[in-house]
Protein backbone atom coordinates (compact mmCIF):
# COMPACT_ATOMS: atom_id res chain seq x y z
CA UNK A 1 0.00 0.00 0.00
CA UNK A 2 1.51 3.62 -0.59
CA UNK A 3 1.12 5.64 1.48
CA UNK A 4 1.20 9.64 0.80
CA UNK A 5 1.67 12.63 2.72
CA UNK A 6 -0.60 15.34 2.94
CA UNK A 7 1.05 18.86 4.40
CA UNK A 8 1.12 22.49 4.03
CA UNK A 9 1.44 25.54 6.02
CA UNK A 10 -0.88 26.50 8.75
CA UNK A 11 -4.44 27.61 7.26
CA UNK A 12 -3.86 26.00 3.84
CA UNK A 13 -7.32 24.11 3.91
CA UNK A 14 -5.35 20.78 3.99
CA UNK A 15 -8.73 19.48 5.29
CA UNK A 16 -10.92 20.40 2.78
CA UNK A 17 -8.27 18.72 0.40
CA UNK A 18 -8.61 15.24 2.51
CA UNK A 19 -12.33 15.42 2.27
CA UNK A 20 -12.09 15.49 -1.52
CA UNK A 21 -9.82 12.36 -1.29
CA UNK A 22 -12.09 11.06 0.96
CA UNK A 23 -15.04 11.50 -1.90
CA UNK A 24 -12.58 9.60 -4.27
CA UNK A 25 -12.79 6.45 -1.38
CA UNK A 26 -9.52 7.40 0.02
CA UNK A 27 -9.20 7.24 3.92
CA UNK A 28 -7.27 9.72 5.26
CA UNK A 29 -5.43 9.41 9.06
CA UNK A 30 -5.45 12.69 11.24
CA UNK A 31 -2.97 12.94 13.01
CA UNK A 32 -3.60 16.19 14.79
CA UNK A 33 -6.74 14.81 15.53
CA UNK A 34 -5.00 11.60 16.63
CA UNK A 35 -2.76 13.34 18.89
CA UNK A 36 -5.57 15.08 20.39
CA UNK A 37 -6.67 11.77 21.58
CA UNK A 38 -3.57 10.77 22.03
CA UNK A 39 -3.21 13.78 25.13
CA UNK A 40 -6.04 12.14 26.91
CA UNK A 41 -4.10 8.28 27.82
CA UNK A 42 -3.05 8.33 31.19
CA UNK A 43 0.57 7.80 31.24
CA UNK A 44 0.87 11.11 28.38
CA UNK A 45 -1.90 13.27 30.67
CA UNK A 46 0.23 12.48 33.60
CA UNK A 47 3.91 13.56 31.84
CA UNK A 48 1.89 16.53 30.46
CA UNK A 49 0.64 17.79 34.08
CA UNK A 50 4.10 17.11 35.47
CA UNK A 51 5.52 19.48 33.21
CA UNK A 52 3.28 21.87 32.87
CA UNK A 53 1.07 22.28 35.58
CA UNK A 54 -3.03 21.19 36.34
CA UNK A 55 -3.46 24.40 33.60
CA UNK A 56 -2.82 21.82 30.91
CA UNK A 57 -5.88 20.32 30.96
CA UNK A 58 -9.47 21.87 31.05
CA UNK A 59 -11.57 20.51 33.86
CA UNK A 60 -13.75 18.37 31.67
CA UNK A 61 -10.16 16.42 31.20
CA UNK A 62 -10.01 17.55 27.88
CA UNK A 63 -6.10 19.00 26.63
CA UNK A 64 -6.26 23.05 27.58
CA UNK A 65 -6.09 24.12 23.81
CA UNK A 66 -5.13 27.73 24.29
CA UNK A 67 -3.35 27.44 26.83
CA UNK A 68 -0.78 24.66 25.40
CA UNK A 69 -0.43 26.44 22.29
CA UNK A 70 0.67 29.75 23.57
CA UNK A 71 3.26 27.19 25.96
CA UNK A 72 4.31 25.24 22.94
CA UNK A 73 4.72 27.82 20.21
CA UNK A 74 6.76 30.46 22.74
CA UNK A 75 8.94 27.57 24.26
CA UNK A 76 10.83 25.20 21.99
CA UNK A 77 12.15 22.93 24.48
CA UNK A 78 8.39 22.56 25.42
CA UNK A 79 7.46 21.77 22.09
CA UNK A 80 10.67 18.88 21.96
CA UNK A 81 9.06 17.66 25.40
CA UNK A 82 5.17 16.69 24.00
CA UNK A 83 6.62 15.91 20.56
CA UNK A 84 8.85 13.36 22.24
CA UNK A 85 5.77 12.01 24.30
CA UNK A 86 2.83 12.24 20.86
CA UNK A 87 5.34 11.18 18.20
CA UNK A 88 5.88 7.62 18.86
CA UNK A 89 2.67 6.48 19.85
CA UNK A 90 1.67 8.51 16.86
CA UNK A 91 3.39 6.08 14.83
CA UNK A 92 2.15 3.05 16.51
CA UNK A 93 -1.38 3.99 15.56
CA UNK A 94 -0.99 5.19 11.86
CA UNK A 95 0.80 1.58 11.56
CA UNK A 96 -2.26 -0.46 13.79
CA UNK A 97 -4.51 2.18 11.27
CA UNK A 98 -2.82 1.26 8.06
CA UNK A 99 -3.50 -2.44 8.45
CA UNK A 100 -7.01 -1.62 8.57
CA UNK A 101 -7.03 -0.20 5.26
CA UNK A 102 -7.52 -1.86 1.73
CA UNK A 103 -6.90 0.78 -0.22
CA UNK A 104 -4.48 1.62 -3.13
CA UNK A 105 -2.84 4.50 -0.69
CA UNK A 106 -3.50 5.88 2.18
CA UNK A 107 -2.85 9.59 3.14
CA UNK A 108 -1.48 10.92 5.90
CA UNK A 109 -2.31 14.71 7.14
CA UNK A 110 0.18 16.56 9.03
CA UNK A 111 1.57 20.26 8.99
CA UNK A 112 5.12 19.34 9.54
CA UNK A 113 5.80 16.39 7.58
CA UNK A 114 8.99 18.67 6.25
CA UNK A 115 9.93 20.28 9.60
CA UNK A 116 10.19 17.14 11.68
CA UNK A 117 12.19 15.32 8.64
CA UNK A 118 9.01 12.99 7.88
CA UNK A 119 9.16 12.54 4.61
CA UNK A 120 11.25 9.33 4.09
CA UNK A 121 7.74 7.64 5.50
CA UNK A 122 6.28 8.27 2.74
CA UNK A 123 6.23 7.08 -0.86
CA UNK A 124 4.59 10.17 -2.00
CA UNK A 125 3.81 13.72 -0.97
CA UNK A 126 0.94 16.04 -1.48
CA UNK A 127 1.74 19.92 -0.82
CA UNK A 128 -1.33 22.19 -0.39
CA UNK A 129 -0.38 25.87 -0.63
CA UNK A 130 -2.69 28.96 -0.17
CA UNK A 131 -1.27 33.07 0.24
CA UNK A 132 -0.53 33.89 3.43
CA UNK A 133 -3.56 36.57 3.65
CA UNK A 134 -5.65 33.60 3.16
CA UNK A 135 -3.89 31.53 5.82
CA UNK A 136 -4.04 34.43 8.47
CA UNK A 137 -7.20 35.45 8.07
CA UNK A 138 -8.60 31.45 8.28
CA UNK A 139 -6.55 30.63 11.16
CA UNK A 140 -7.34 34.11 13.12
CA UNK A 141 -11.35 33.05 12.79
CA UNK A 142 -10.89 29.14 13.14
CA UNK A 143 -8.75 29.86 16.47
CA UNK A 144 -10.27 32.87 17.32
CA UNK A 145 -6.63 34.10 18.04
CA UNK A 146 -4.45 37.35 16.75
CA UNK A 147 -2.45 37.86 13.42
CA UNK A 148 1.19 38.23 15.73
CA UNK A 149 0.07 34.71 17.22
CA UNK A 150 -0.79 33.53 13.62
CA UNK A 151 2.58 35.14 12.53
CA UNK A 152 4.70 33.29 15.32
CA UNK A 153 3.01 29.87 13.86
CA UNK A 154 3.89 30.25 10.34
CA UNK A 155 7.69 31.27 11.65
CA UNK A 156 8.11 28.02 12.81
CA UNK A 157 7.23 26.25 9.59
CA UNK A 158 9.41 26.22 6.74
CA UNK A 159 8.11 28.15 3.64
CA UNK A 160 5.68 27.42 1.21
CA UNK A 161 8.39 28.03 -1.41
CA UNK A 162 10.81 25.53 0.11
CA UNK A 163 7.42 22.95 0.65
CA UNK A 164 6.65 22.98 -3.14
CA UNK A 165 10.01 22.23 -4.50
CA UNK A 166 10.17 18.38 -2.09
CA UNK A 167 6.47 17.66 -3.27
CA UNK A 168 5.68 15.41 -5.96
CA UNK A 169 2.43 17.30 -5.76
CA UNK A 170 0.85 20.67 -5.22
CA UNK A 171 -2.44 21.75 -4.78
CA UNK A 172 -3.29 25.74 -4.63
CA UNK A 173 -6.48 26.21 -2.47
CA UNK A 174 -7.20 29.90 -2.02
CA UNK A 175 -10.71 29.73 -1.59
CA UNK A 176 -12.37 30.26 -4.49
CA UNK A 177 -10.36 28.07 -7.27
CA UNK A 178 -11.59 24.59 -8.19
CA UNK A 179 -9.54 22.25 -6.73
CA UNK A 180 -11.57 18.94 -7.58
CA UNK A 181 -10.04 18.40 -11.00
CA UNK A 182 -6.39 18.64 -9.52
CA UNK A 183 -7.66 16.03 -6.75
CA UNK A 184 -8.73 13.53 -9.33
CA UNK A 185 -5.58 14.22 -11.17
CA UNK A 186 -3.42 13.38 -8.51
CA UNK A 187 -5.70 10.60 -7.36
CA UNK A 188 -5.19 8.88 -11.08
CA UNK A 189 -1.81 9.03 -10.92
CA UNK A 190 -1.77 7.57 -7.27
CA UNK A 191 -3.79 4.53 -8.46
CA UNK A 192 -1.40 4.71 -11.47
CA UNK A 193 1.51 3.30 -9.28
CA UNK A 194 0.05 0.15 -8.19
CA UNK A 195 -0.63 -1.29 -12.28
Amino acid sequence: MIRVAITGNIGCGKSYICAAFEKHGIPVFHSDDEAKRLYLLPEIRQKITERFGNESYLPDGNINRVFMAETLFSDGDALAFVEGLLYPALDKVFNEWIEKQSTPYVLYESAIIFEKKMEDKFDKIIVVTASEDVRIKRVMQRDKCSEQEVRNRISLQLPQEEKKKKADFVITHDGDDDFDEKVAEIDLALRKLLV
